[in-house]
């Protein structure tokens, strides 16, 4: 499979990451291993062990992003860094980040296995919430590490539970004392070269047969809060020509949403993913309501335009007063609260990767990722690249995200062969 003359074991592989999934195991076969809940630090400290069996030192940052560390001949190099994240959605899979981080182990362990002394340092990493289920938005200890959040935004991240990032991390005992990175990178540990392997979470693979994807680069995303304020009534005796119904302007600027991307398809998105109404009752007209956006694509013109639009439509004539009815419209109040540009990743580690799945026989394509990932805010520091293998259907957050062990072997092998080109 391999032109490398190191192997991974793939039943070893296979085998960690279902020990990695019995923490925060879900009756339907998924994961909840919410960022900094116990199950996470279950999951770290899982890692912690595992590492440690390796002689690897390990070190933790202020937004408790994990570093596994084996020493490289030249300690002064920058390392060669693989890495994704242990946490998942409340309901998510097994592979979602945790592939990524596993991987990583697994090449470790190859590693020390063949006593390999790679010239620079090679590293493993667990960025902090990447999923952002639990303290929005996603992917905040990566992009504290770059600089595109600060430290104190960071660990005052607000969670949907009342908590706050900074003192959970305290609570389960992950908050280092590193420096987490800053605009000028004063401070930062040092990444030579970022490799991120991820399951693909879409089904261009599968589709094609293709057992690996080179990702060029992640589409933009743009994530909303939007609060409607309109009036509770009576749903037997209000007629409607007197209604402020918040539910409709929803509804209204739930289906422009989805008209936003398709005028934009095949490559527009546009998702609503919660929507709760402030008290809600079969038979009252709904008074308030709260719903999320989030608009990606991968060209950063198109997405601004998509966000335009948007914000044009909850200013305009669709809401307000309606004269065919006589009826107020309560206008939407939308809130950005984040924007992901469109990456486009380092030539020499995509080049690297592609050359290492070549090695395993498999050719890769090229692909763009649909989804966000810690390697978007990598990238802005330090020359990153991710590698895909396929997901069944295409299906990922979600506890029936599943994968095939050929695939995750071959994906830990091309990722190993780039490992080994990149630290040298």
């Amino acid at each position: 499979m391999s032109g490398s003359a190191y192997i991974v074991d793939g039943e070893r592989l296979w085998r960690t990451l279902h020990e990695l999934a019995e923490i925060g195991a879900t009756p339907a076969g998924g994961v909840a291993r919410v960022a900094l809940t116990d199950e996470d630090r279950a999951g770290r400290d899982r890692f912690v062990a595992w590492v440690h069996e390796l002689r690897c030192t390990v070190h933790i940052d202020q937004m408790g992003n994990l570093f596994a560390r084996r020493e490289g001949t030249e300690p002064q190099r920058a390392p060669v860094v693989i890495g994704s994240h242990l946490d998942s959605q409340p309901t998510g899979g097994k592979y979602d980040g945790a592939y990524g981080v596993m991987v990583g182990l697994e090449v470790l362990r190859v590693l020390h296995d063949n006593d390999v002394r790679t010239a620079a340092p090679v590293e493993v990493v667990s960025w902090t919430n990447e999923e952002g289920a639990r303290f929005p938005p996603a992917m905040i200890g990566s992009g504290v590490y770059a600089g595109a959040f600060s430290l104190d935004e960071g660990l005052a991240a607000p969670g949907v539970d009342g908590t706050t990032l900074g003192d959970e991390l305290e609570r389960i005992g992950y908050a280092g004392d590193e420096t987490c990175g800053a605009p000028d990178g004063a401070g930062r540990r040092p990444i030579g070269h970022y490799i991120e392997p991820h399951i693909e979470q879409g089904p261009i693979l599968e589709a094609a047969d293709v057992t690996l994807g080179a990702v060029t680069g992640v589409q933009g995303i743009r994530w909303y809060d939007v609060n409607i304020e309109g009036r509770s009534a009576h749903a037997g005796s209000t007629p409607m020509e007197h209604r402020c119904d918040a539910m409709l302007a929803a509804a209204r600027l739930v289906c422009e949403a989805d008209e936003i991307a398709g005028r934009r398809a095949p490559a527009g998105r546009a998702t609503v993913g919660t929507l709760a109404v402030g008290t809600g009752s079969r038979n009252t007209v709904a008074g308030s309501v709260t719903l999320t956006v989030d608009l990606r694509h991968p060209d950063a013109t198109e997405l601004e335009a998509m966000h335009d639009e948007l914000l044009a439509f909850a200013d305009g004539p669709a809401f307000g007063l309606q004269p065919e009815s006589g009826r107020s419209l309560p206008h939407p109040q939308i809130t950005p609260i984040w924007y992901s540009p469109p990456i486009v990743f380092d030539p020499t580690v995509t080049e690297a990767l592609r050359a290492g799945a070549v090695a395993t026989g498999f050719d890769p394509i090229d692909i763009t990722s649909g989804a966000g990932h810690d390697a978007c805010y990598v990238s802005q520091v330090a020359p990153t690249g991710m590698l895909f293998i396929p997901c069944a259907d295409g299906l990922s957050h979600n506890e029936a995200e599943s994968i095939l062990p050929e695939h995750a072997v071959t994906g830990a092998q091309a990722t190993l062969n780039a490992v080994l080109k990149l630290a040298g």
